[in-house]
């Protein structure tokens, strides 16, 4: 199979599409919408492209799609379509609208990616701590400060604790070498749209000037007829 790939650059000579071979480990993973990894260029170097078609065959010698990344819907593929027809623009930069914040530059490196952080715990039993306390093993004011800050808020970061418990890194790095403490590292997953509120726009209701005027300019298409049309409405609203 044969995949039809916009090449996602800004130039406007690449608005186009190219002929790319589908390897057979991909063949049921690439879909219309699918973002890929391809070879473009003499230097064959690997550039981000999206499939918009697919098909049997090509009338060119093709080469194959390296990689697959993620895939976008067809009815986004669809909409990006006409959007660069309708405003004048490459298919590229409207597809690129389609993605995610955070995950469109081509640069992997530079995307919003999961965090790792080092998260502190008990590594021994409160009952060994104190009693380990107790028999002046640990005198430190500011060791027992943190042990008992770290009991009540395990998975604390070494940040948290020096800012609560207003001690050092270097205590804490002597309560992890003795060890009291320990290091577990934690994944924190980065979604740029968890705290945004997507809605579906609801069908807006005209005005009675806005149905007056969509009436007349809708007649006039209807009849074939070239008119021009003055709308009035002040800058934001609703009637502009």
């Amino acid at each position: 199979m044969i995949a039809e790939i916009i090449i996602n650059r800004t130039a406007k000579k690449l608005n186009r599409t190219f002929d790319y071979h589908i390897p057979k480990h991909l063949e049921d993973l690439i879909i219309i919408g699918s973002k890929v990894i391809i070879p473009f260029g003499k230097g064959e170097k690997q550039e981000e492209g999206f499939v918009i078609g697919i098909k049997e065959k090509s009338e060119y010698e093709v080469k194959d799609i390296i990689k697959l990344e993620d895939n976008l819907s067809q009815e986004q593929i669809t909409l990006a379509r006409w959007m660069a027809k309708r405003y004048f623009c490459n298919v590229s930069d409207c597809i690129k609208l389609m993605l995610t914040p955070g995950t469109r530059n081509k640069d992997k490196q530079k995307r919003i990616q999961d965090k790792i952080i080092n998260s502190i715990y008990l590594k021994k039993d409160i009952e060994e701590i104190e009693f380990d306390i107790e028999t002046e093993k640990i005198k430190s004011e500011k060791q027992q400060k943190i042990l008992s800050f770290v009991k009540d808020n395990e998975g604390a970061t070494i940040p948290e604790i020096e800012m609560f418990t207003d001690c050092s890194r270097a205590i804490v790095n002597t309560l992890i070498k003795n060890g009291y403490l320990e290091i577990i590292e934690k994944k924190i997953e980065r979604n740029p749209l968890i705290n945004k509120k997507i809605e579906k726009v609801k069908h807006l209701q005209l005005t009675d000037e806005q149905k007056k005027a969509y009436e007349k300019i809708k007649n006039t298409i209807e009849k074939s007829k070239y008119e021009s049309f003055l709308l009035y409405g002040i800058t934001g609203s609703r009637q502009n």
